[in-house]
């Protein structure tokens, strides 16, 4: 509740501060009855790779967290539960001259607050392209490529991220821009982007979950303060996913180092009470907790099964 000043002062309230992921996840998966508590990737420094040319004759391509849509694979549409049958274990990449229709029902987004009916909040290839006929950046990459959400730290470092390195180098790519979705989504996009960046490619992470993004230290983070799903801006507002885009641009044009974080001036809404929901155990009944147990165990025998198919 707000302190006696807070009125007079003008002060927000204290809920009205970046979600804590990483906590939030651990005390969720532990009142669900997961009690080994999950290691998110931490660092202290990170590599940091300045601009090779300027962004009007740089090649940019997208790395993306988010599945192409399956009509096989269930319920992916907005609002969709959680679909683990959605998942992808291996590396895609995308024609970026072509459409393409990804969605999130695989991943932990806010879906309370949010129900995945704009692709664009999490995949601004639009804005991308119309940046390139700006002239704003020197040409869309060729292809774009999927990141699997991958909980283990050793997968996504020596399989997944120089996967996606290779295929940049393969397509010349001189810049890329990540967008995460879920908690873990942002881990892996922010390792994906450590590992380009070592290698010479300069990034920048599109983001929501900002204690997740920071801990695993990367060069340049934007942040948007909005519901997990959203990182590339607000859904059915193509003003606010074009400013979106232009502060990851302007971010990769400006920092002068590593862990640079650029926080998005664009607001979810004037009441910020959405920030105390997501997997918040303290506003969830026994029997709620018992339900999602018992959802998690299936989801997860799906994904065992298809990681064996």
């Amino acid at each position: 509740m707000p302190g006696p000043r807070d009125d007079e002062f003008g002060f927000a309230p204290d809920y009205d501060a970046p979600v804590p992921y990483m906590q939030r996840t651990r005390d969720y998966y532990a009142a669900i009855g997961y009690t080994t508590p999950y290691r998110w990737a931490h660092y202290v420094d990170a590599p940091f790779q300045p601009l090779k040319k300027p962004l009007a004759q740089s090649r940019v391509t997208i790395v993306t967290t988010a599945a192409p849509y399956d009509a096989a694979k269930g319920d992916q549409g907005p609002g969709a539960a959680y679909n683990g049958s959605a998942k992808f274990y291996t590396v895609y990449d995308g024609d970026t001259a072509k459409p393409h229709d990804l969605r999130i029902s695989h991943i932990g987004y806010d879906r309370k607050h949010t129900t995945a009916t704009d692709s664009g909040t999490w995949f601004p290839l639009p804005q991308l392209l119309k940046a390139a006929t700006k002239g704003r950046i020197g040409e869309v990459a060729p292809r774009f490529f999927g990141a699997p959400t991958n909980r283990s730290h050793r997968v996504t470092l020596d399989v997944d991220a120089p996967e996606i390195l290779a295929r940049c180098f393969a397509d010349k790519v001189d810049v890329a821009v990540l967008v995460p979705n879920c908690p873990v989504c942002h881990q892996t996009t922010a390792m994906v982007a450590r590992h380009l960046e070592a290698n010479g490619i300069p990034t920048v992470v599109m983001g929501c979950a900002k204690d997740i993004v920071e801990h695993a230290a990367v060069p340049r983070f934007l942040f948007s303060d909005f519901p997990l799903g959203n990182s590339a801006g607000k859904p059915h507002d193509e003003e606010a996913q074009a400013l979106t885009l232009e502060l990851a641009l302007q971010l990769l044009e400006s920092a002068v180092g590593a862990r640079t974080t650029m926080q998005s001036p664009l607001r979810w809404s004037d009441d910020a009470s959405w920030k105390l929901d997501y997997n918040n155990v303290a506003q969830m009944s026994a029997e709620e907790l018992a339900r999602r147990r018992a959802e998690f165990d299936k989801q997860k025998e799906i994904a065992r099964a298809n990681r064996a198919a």
